[in-house]
């Protein structure tokens, strides 16, 4: 399971950020204490000084550190009884100053031991959610709220079978990909007309693997395209965060290439698509790809190396029916 390098990079400044602000308001609270009582900050800097002390003692009389450390114990506990009261004297609960971090128990740092601590992880994963903003727009794209009743129940004479039953199939077979998205997953192509769902199925697939842990980025082809190419060329303001947006396109554990089809088509663009496609089966990664292209357009669209790809290991789900947002159109 990879995670996003950019996305851990950014879920780190909002750690540092969060824990700047926590020392913030930990230090007004500390200095509202202390100017209502001024005991208390002598009760700390004396609870700072008495391990210095401990070793001091253990040093200049020979003593036992074993013995000097439990004599240190003690001290605290009675500094920190008292300074407990002298909290409580000022007007304060008692535990107003105990809350230092947002964390207990990797104290800010974001990590537990060697491991990513999980408040680190729960920011990661709202990066995650605002990289794919552009795929998860409504905010409802789940599979509970996909809608079967907009496909119709006529039945097809060529195949015996409705729109709705053919979605149907479609529909189960995205939802099992999700929950048991992983290593054995294999890759699939969306191919269908425009409205149909392909982008609304590929947003709940992107929702339940990025929950799971998984680093998922979605993007068109037109985009992904121009992309390839600053990285390429440095025809933009930064390359460098180009270069590393091919990258992130080419190493996540789930990369949902939508719209392939309608991204400008030259030898470079030919080649960086392959590119992308190739590496990703190489490295057994997995990709979701959708296109309002048939099959005989992509292979007058696409070299045969690519077409090949697309047949050979991707699972192909034709997406049939009415356009959804016309029909959502004429029922408002």
């Amino acid at each position: 399971m990879a995670l996003d390098r950019k996305l851990l990079h950014r879920a780190r400044i909002a750690l540092d950020e969060r824990r700047h602000e926590r020392e913030r308001e930990y230090a007004e609270r500390l200095e509202r204490v202390y100017s209502r009582n001024p005991r208390v900050r002598e009760l700390d800097s004396r609870m700072r000084s008495t391990v210095a002390e401990a070793v001091r003692r253990a040093m200049s009389r020979g003593e036992d550190p074993a013995q000097a450390l439990e004599e240190l114990r003690e001290e605290n506990l009675d500094l920190q009884s008292e300074r407990i009261q002298e909290i409580m004297a000022a007007g304060f609960e008692p535990d107003y100053l105990d809350d230092e971090y947002f964390c207990k128990k990797c104290r800010d740092t974001g990590y537990d031991g060697t491991r990513y601590c999980s408040c680190l992880m729960e920011l990661y994963r709202e990066e995650q959610k605002k990289s794919l903003s552009s795929l998860l727009k409504l905010g409802d794209e789940t599979f509970d709220s996909f809608d079967l009743k907009w496909y119709g129940e006529e039945k097809d004479p060529r195949t015996g079978i409705t729109d709705r039953q053919h979605m149907e199939f479609v529909y189960e077979t995205c939802v099992v990909y999700a929950r048991r998205f992983g290593e054995k997953s294999t890759n699939l192509f969306f191919s269908g007309a425009t409205g149909l769902g392909k982008t609304f199925l590929s947003a709940c697939i992107a929702r339940v693997v990025a929950e799971n842990g998984f680093s998922v980025v979605y993007d068109t082809a037109s985009a992904v395209m121009n992309r390839f190419e600053e990285a390429r060329f440095g025809r933009c303001d930064d390359p460098e965060e180009a270069r590393q947006d091919v990258k992130r396109f080419l190493e996540c554990d789930l990369f949902i290439l939508d719209d392939l089809g309608t991204e400008f088509t030259n030898s470079f663009t030919a080649s960086a698509m392959y590119e992308l496609i190739n590496t990703r089966l190489t490295t057994g990664r997995k990709t979701i790809i959708s296109s309002n292209l048939t099959q005989e357009e992509l292979r007058k669209r696409y070299s045969a190396q690519i077409v090949s790809r697309l047949e050979g290991e991707y699972q192909t789900l034709l997406f049939v029916g009415k356009d959804i947002r016309r029909q959502k159109a004429a029922n408002s």
